[in-house]
């Protein structure tokens, strides 16, 4: 596999003429996003990497993991850092498509009716706990991951640009909660685990906490919401090789055809898997794909997208150890250097 340059075909189309200098500017601002968010978030380097990535791909963030390790503050803390509008909505099982998307209230002053946007009009939504609403509420959240826009009293209303949605959801809650529709679940790029700190990082924790003598936490942006489309856009001019693209396509139909699953990734998860790594490149400061990038993100892409046979899943199988084992079987392409 050879890196492409600046004007490679790659995939039967053009690789960008950008170079790199716009792709190294951007890989500056990634790097300080993420030391700011890590001033807040604390020991969770690599799953903040992967939340940046998806956000600079386009994609939405599914955050699963135990209470208290910081799911919400998280996705505030990296709202704040892009400049985004920040929303956040608590989901429970009384919660109305309407709350999500908005309704119309009468206005006696010009006697008719005024619609008034929800919460999900914003650059970066939270939808906390979103297993604990119901599949109707849900079904209008998907819309707006899947569409960018939402339907609303028989109007359908296009969302701001640029619009993410970062989800909470709590593994080990089961009373009063709502499993994501498979389809739901395909909609976010990456599902991300902090999992627990080390004895160092949970000690850095508190000593950060009494420093700052109050719960609230807050970091300046960095960039602007125009800036964050900018930056989108700096992604979306990284070629990609064919043996990269390929790599992809492999890896995602091995998920298909191994034992313990039952339903493997979809084309959209091979997708997944060359967006992130295109904005995971970036990040890096390359304006080209390497088969690390897709493997550095291939247990976020992929292992949310499968669904284990019903053996597989009462012996306590984990889709990401599946994932890992997709990684070591297939062959990765050689990487040749350029010239």
């Amino acid at each position: 596999m050879t890196a492409p340059d600046s004007t490679r075909s790659t995939a039967g189309t053009t690789a960008p003429d950008a170079g790199d200098r716009p792709v190294g500017t951007a890989a500056s601002l990634g790097r300080t996003i993420l030391e700011r968010t890590g001033t807040v978030v604390v020991g969770a380097h690599a799953p903040l990497r992967l939340a940046l990535a998806a956000v600079l791909a386009g994609g939405h963030v599914l955050f699963e993991d135990l209470p208290g390790l910081g799911k919400t503050l998280a996705a505030k803390t990296l709202a704040q850092a892009l400049g985004l509008d920040f929303r956040r909505l608590q989901f429970t099982p009384d919660l109305l498509p309407s709350d999500v998307t908005g309704s119309s209230i009468f206005n006696p002053v010009t006697r008719e009716f005024e619609f008034r946007p929800g919460p999900v009009f914003a650059g970066l939504f939270l939808a906390d706990e979103i297993n604990r609403t119901s599949p109707k509420t849900q079904s209008a959240l998907l819309e707006a991951m899947a569409e960018a826009q939402v339907s609303a009293e028989g109007t359908t209303m296009p969302l701001q640009r640029p619009f993410h949605v970062f989800a909470t959801s709590n593994p080990i809650e089961f009373e009063g909660t709502y499993p994501l529709p498979e389809a739901q679940l395909d909609r976010f790029l990456v599902r991300l685990r902090f999992g627990y700190p080390g004895p160092g990082g949970e000690q850095d924790i508190i000593a950060r906490r009494i420093t700052r003598r109050q719960d609230e936490t807050r970091v300046e942006s960095v960039t602007t919401a125009d800036g964050l489309l900018h930056l989108q856009a700096v992604v979306e001019s990284v070629g990609v090789d064919a043996d990269v693209i390929d790599y992809a396509v492999r890896l995602t139909a091995a998920t298909r055809t191994h034992p313990a699953v039952e339903v493997g990734a979809s084309p959209r998860g091979s997708q997944a898997l060359v967006l992130l790594g295109r904005a995971l490149a970036v990040l890096d400061g390359r304006p080209f794909v390497l088969p690390e990038d897709l493997k550095e993100g291939a247990v976020a892409v992929l292992a949310h997208r499968l669904t284990l046979t019903p053996s597989s899943w009462a012996q306590g199988i984990a889709t990401e150890a599946v994932v890992r084992e997709v990684l070591a079987e297939v062959p990765t392409p050689p990487t040749v250097p350029r010239g």
